[in-house]
């Protein structure tokens, strides 16, 4: 009868809590994504704690956040400088950082991790983190291909994981996807929901399929393209000007691909692969294969299917 009651309890206070408003934000990874869900967090009022492996790291990341808030202030507060450094000062006031994530999430509502896309190092993390997490604490993660599902597999919380996708660059971006599994619960989903609304976002909510659903339309997409050009059926320049000119896209598939990275878009290609084999959508490309294997991975490198040195 303890134990029954205890239970109830437990699951009264954590339902409740989940209705709470998100105040308190971990972010894992202080690279270019986790650093503008931090901008935009601590924009809106948050308390917005950033943690990564090293100082060094750390200090980019504030750094960056810094010059983009900058940015903002050139447009927004351009006849009254010291309006935009008080701006500048009160944003990066709700911002804090550290190498501890045990120690952090200790006291916070969400945790949205942002780090390498490896499934093992993914579950590694939020395994470690469940264990000393709160347990009001919803976890989710900001891949943009791996599955929720398998990510959130290696903790006992799987009521309160979702997914929660930014785009890139996230201060911009206003689209976020909500990622609801067959067991996040729908307090956890209306959390997630509620606190993207909170970021200025528009979210759109997708169950956990490969890609979700950008991604699930546009890597076809891009692929598709390559094997176009891989047959002669057109050039790359062609097919560029063709969905610039004909379906009013910003960029061609190609590109995208070298502005996204080619290695990049062969890891997600061959993930979903590896997951749906005899799914035509998925196949690989020796072209992109080749690419890859020789170091040229798009703008980053300086070539890709274009050269930019």
């Amino acid at each position: 009868m303890a134990f029954v009651t205890h239970h109830i309890i437990r699951t009264i206070t954590s339902s409740s809590a989940r209705n709470a408003a998100i105040k308190h934000v971990t972010i894992i990874g202080g690279g270019q994504m986790g650093a503008g869900i931090a901008q935009v967090a601590a924009t809106t009022g948050h308390t917005v704690v950033l943690v990564d492996t090293s100082e060094d790291i750390l200090k980019k990341s504030a750094k960056g956040i810094e010059g983009s808030l900058k940015r903002v202030v050139k447009k927004k507060f351009a006849d009254k400088p010291e309006a935009g450094e008080e701006f500048i000062q009160k944003i990066m006031k709700n911002v804090s950082t550290s190498t501890d994530a045990n120690s952090v999430v200790q006291n916070t509502d969400l945790v949205i991790e942002a780090i390498v896309e490896n499934l093992q190092i993914k579950q590694g993390l939020f395994g470690a983190l469940d264990k000393v997490a709160p347990q009001h604490t919803i976890f989710a993660s900001n891949t943009s291909s791996l599955p929720i599902t398998d990510i959130a597999s290696s903790t006992a919380r799987l009521d309160r994981f979702g997914g929660i996708h930014f785009f890139n660059p996230v201060p911009m971006m206003k689209l976020v996807e909500v990622i609801k599994t067959q067991s996040t619960s729908q307090e956890t989903y209306e959390a997630l929901m509620a606190f993207s609304k909170a970021l200025g976002k528009h979210p759109v909510t997708c169950k956990d399929t490969p890609g979700f659903i950008v991604n699930r339309l546009l890597v076809p997409y891009m692929m598709e393209a390559i094997r176009l050009y891989e047959r002669g059926d057109g050039s790359k320049e062609d097919i560029d000007v063709a969905m610039k000119l004909g379906a009013g896209y910003p960029m061609g598939p190609f590109e995208l691909l070298d502005y996204v990275g080619l290695d990049t878009a062969k890891f997600i290609i061959d993930g979903w692969c590896a997951m749906e084999p005899n799914n035509p959508l998925f196949a690989p490309s020796p072209m992109l294969n080749k690419l890859v294997a020789e170091g040229k991975f798009g703008k980053k490198t300086g070539e890709g299917f274009y050269k930019y040195k």
